[in-house]
């Protein structure tokens, strides 16, 4: 699949996001002004992440419309799920930072949402049966591991950063290794994709020149780059920042651990979508590896 920069942006900041508003509802927010900038700080990466994906749309101006397929579509359960989370968020920072309240039964149901707005977004991707290696549990799991690794990380919680770092990084690699002969284990080959049987080959292209099949769903990436990427992967996203949070407590060295750890997602979610491969290739001669 085309790893679209403006994809990678949303799911990685807008998770983020989610994740870090789903820990301060749950205690970790303080009061005042204080609470202000981790409120500004979750909202500018939920709302941020939501907003860069209108670039994906084909015609952005109509983006508002995909709030009308709710019944069908996990899109526009995504695009509902994030709004009233945001909503609901907002009146519990509200109260934070000008009344110096924190309504912990208003954050437990805010943390809730964020959690289940990651799972929607993450069901985007994991329901489509035309791309094998998205379609698993496992990436509604990774969705949300990365997505409370992070929110712990800017939370400042070493108790729960530790465990939480260790586990989507076992996580990650899991995804990987099951993820990589999932399209052949379907079954999916030239006869299928045809429905004609005996030995099928391809006779020649399809279409002689690029279309958007090849564009969206024909990018390969090679398989010793993919290599090289996950070890930087795994590395960033989770064995860096837990060795860094070995030396200590210190706000800057979560700083440098969520950095870290941000810089490991984007690799992470670029080979999410670059290794993603779709049925329609085999309609180009693209078999089963």
């Amino acid at each position: 699949m085309h790893p679209a920069p403006s994809v990678i942006i949303f799911t990685v900041l807008s998770g983020a996001g989610f994740g870090y508003l789903a820990f301060l509802g749950l205690g970790f927010a303080t009061t005042g002004w204080p609470a202000f900038w981790q409120f500004a700080l979750a909202f500018a990466m939920a709302a941020g992440g939501l907003i860069s994906s209108i670039f994906h749309l084909g015609n952005p101006q109509r983006g508002l419309l995909a709030f009308t397929q709710w019944r069908t579509s996990w899109l526009s359960r995504e695009g509902w799920a994030a709004v009233t989370t945001l909503l609901v968020m907002a009146l519990f920072a509200i109260a934070a930072i000008f009344f110096g309240r924190v309504l912990l039964p208003l954050g437990i149901i805010g943390a809730a949402m964020s959690v289940a707005t990651v799972f929607v977004t993450s069901m985007i991707y994991a329901q489509m049966k035309t791309v094998p290696r998205w379609n698993s549990p496992l990436t509604p799991a990774y969705f949300i591991a990365c997505a409370l690794t992070a929110g712990a990380l800017l939370s400042g919680s070493w108790a729960l950063s530790i465990p939480l770092l260790v586990a989507l990084g076992l996580l990650q690699a899991v995804c990987w290794l099951t993820g990589d002969g999932r399209f052949a284990k379907r079954g999916h080959d030239m006869n299928s994709a045809t429905g004609l049987s005996g030995r099928v080959r391809l006779f020649e292209s399809p279409h002689s020149g690029s279309n958007y099949l090849l564009r969206e769903f024909g990018f390969q990436v090679a398989r010793r780059h993919a290599a090289k990427l996950r070890l930087i992967g795994i590395g960033l996203i989770a064995v860096l920042p837990a060795i860094v949070l070995l030396f200590g407590r210190h706000p800057a060295l979560f700083g440098l651990a969520f950095a870290l750890h941000l810089a490991g997602a984007f690799v992470s979610r670029w080979l999410f979508f670059a290794e993603a491969r779709h049925v329609v290739q085999l309609y180009y001669g693209r078999q089963a590896a």
